[in-house]
């Protein structure tokens, strides 16, 4: 009886072990995407062309850019440490990390809020709108994707949802549409010939536009470099403040003040007047 017990326990360990093997991720499959991603170039979406806006978002965006004339955020949430959310992130305004795990791919970027994405790889669908609440970073499914069909991947595409309003593309203040309604998605893939370069072909389909609108951000690594990664704190030394949807400043001596020209104090009716 005790022979057939240990013969069992064998059994069943033997079983766990192979379940657990077909489980592991096998990295020969993918590509080698470890190391500090930098970008190429300046963050923004200019090279994309003219943003494709209707007259209603064309109108939003010229007041976007006439507030930061006037001294205003132009839209720019991320001006009072508001996360810079999907797509703006993927500019890389400091440098990437990106994770491959068998059902998830963490890309990480320390900026801002110590931004990161999680993109699900297992296959999942999406969830119901009531099952999750939108984040400023969306909910991301993607799909490993064998090109060439030698057995390994060449690119991760990706499609997100599920985004939070308010946010722009990038620091010049172009807006999305208010109803949250966004598309993202990205074609992630090694340079053939160097791959040290990686590319994300980026596609929004958005209300604001009349079409979907692509770019594509080059990163680059360098493999002989040791990574150090940085702590972005926003708030620290942060100027910008908002107070009843107002821009303001705080002054290098600690004191509030105005961020536009002739603009009035905030309401201070929980403050006692100073008596003369």
């Amino acid at each position: 009886m005790q022979d057939l017990r240990l013969l069992a326990a064998f059994a069943l360990t033997a079983a766990l072990m192979a379940s657990a093997s077909a489980r592991i991720l096998d990295e020969s499959k993918y590509p080698d995407l470890k190391g500090q991603w930098d970008r190429v170039g300046v963050p923004n979406w200019t090279p994309a062309g003219t943003p494709p806006f209707t007259p209603e978002y064309q109108a939003v965006f010229e007041a976007n850019r006439a507030d930061m004339k006037n001294g205003g955020a132009g839209g720019v949430p991320s001006q009072y440490c508001f996360p810079q959310g999907m797509p703006m992130m993927m500019n890389l305004y400091d440098p990437m990390e990106i994770v491959v795990t068998l059902d998830v791919t963490y890309i990480l970027i320390s900026h801002v809020n110590d931004s990161y994405r999680r993109v699900y790889t297992d296959g999942r669908g999406w969830p119901a709108e009531d099952e999750f609440v939108p984040t400023y970073a969306g909910y991301s499914i993607g799909k490993w994707i064998d090109e060439d069909g030698d057995g390994k991947f060449d690119a991760l595409e990706i499609e997100t949802r599920h985004l939070l309003s308010a946010r722009v593309y990038d620091a010049s203040g172009l807006p999305f549409h208010a109803d949250g309604k966004t598309v993202v998605k990205e074609r992630l893939y090694l340079d053939k010939a160097d791959k040290d370069t990686l590319y994300d072909e980026i596609t929004v389909t958005d209300h604001a536009l009349t079409r979907p609108w692509t770019t594509t951000k080059k990163y680059v690594r360098k493999p002989d470099k040791q990574p150090v990664w940085r702590e972005a704190v926003c708030p620290e030394n942060n100027p910008h403040v908002v107070i009843a949807d107002e821009p303001y400043m705080l002054s290098a001596d600690g004191f509030l003040m105005p961020a536009k020209k002739d603009q009035a104090p905030p309401d201070l009716k929980y403050f006692p007047r100073a008596r003369k």
